[in-house]
């Protein structure tokens, strides 16, 4: 009898393109079993599809990495809302992604996937942009930050777990928050030389968001990956020193 922290791992990497044979050879689990697993889920145990942070000892989420990027998503440009009647509640997170980077659409997705794998993700179209969603009733439990009215007017604080999450990986933290509230460009400055105006082009960073707290994170994030940083704005953290920017592009880079 597998328990459901393996049946989890196990349809996480279905999930993220391994097939049966390979998802067997590495779990020892039999491909009989996993294809079940794969194309039956309501067959399984409630708990088997319940979350990390339901079961009796509280675990984290897995993949880390995955998750971190998608914290990093849902701070900056997504949200959690309830749909249903009270009969039949359901919560939705919806993270808003612009078409004119159909990779970050995608990863973002995928990033679902691998969290609640149990859970269709849908990608709808708006105009201008793509609403990646996903339906379950325990994205709240896995984002605590969920709360009434906009993210810049209440506190928003991580959980220690969420925490020990991003100081190990800050790089994919980062990423979610720029590619969700940031992006990466092209700096034009003016500047009077030998009595003529000439133009300096350079690349930097640019993360704006009206959370002082979601600011604060971006912040604290930069400094543990060693990238210097300063606010050109109340609302807006800018990287644009060159050392600094090729370091933040070893883990964000351009939107693609």
């Amino acid at each position: 009898m597998y328990d459901s922290s393996t049946r989890r791992r196990a349809l996480r990497l279905l999930a993220s393109g391994l097939t049966l044979t390979q998802t067997s050879r590495q779990l020892g689990i039999s491909i009989s079993t996993l294809r079940e697993w794969r194309d039956h889920p309501e067959r399984l145990p409630a708990r088997a599809a319940t979350c990390p942070r339901c079961e009796e000892i509280p675990t984290m989420p897995e993949p880390p990495g995955a998750y971190a990027y998608l914290l990093g998503l849902y701070l900056g440009d997504g949200c959690i809302s309830v749909v249903g009647d009270a009969g039949k509640r359901v919560w939705s997170l919806r993270i808003m992604c612009a078409d004119s980077w159909p990779g970050l659409r995608d990863e973002c997705a995928r990033a679902m996937t691998a969290i609640r794998p149990l859970n269709r993700v849908r990608v709808l179209q708006k105009q201008g942009c793509s609403e990646v969603n996903s339906y379950s009733m325990h994205w709240p439990h896995l984002f605590p930050q969920h709360g009434p009215g906009k993210k810049h007017q209440r506190a928003i604080v991580l959980a220690g777990w969420q925490e020990e999450i991003v100081a190990e990986h800050p790089g994919l933290f980062a990423r979610g928050l720029i590619h969700s509230d940031g992006y990466r460009g092209t700096n034009r400055v003016r500047r009077p030389v030998g009595g003529e105006d000439k133009w300096y082009e350079y690349p930097r960073y640019l993360f704006k968001n009206e959370s002082a707290d979601i600011l604060r994170l971006c912040g604290e994030t930069l400094d543990r990956l060693g990238v210097a940083w300063r606010h050109n704005k109340p609302n807006e953290i800018s990287v644009a020193r060159r050392d600094a920017v090729a370091r933040l592009d070893q883990f964000v880079g351009p939107k693609y």
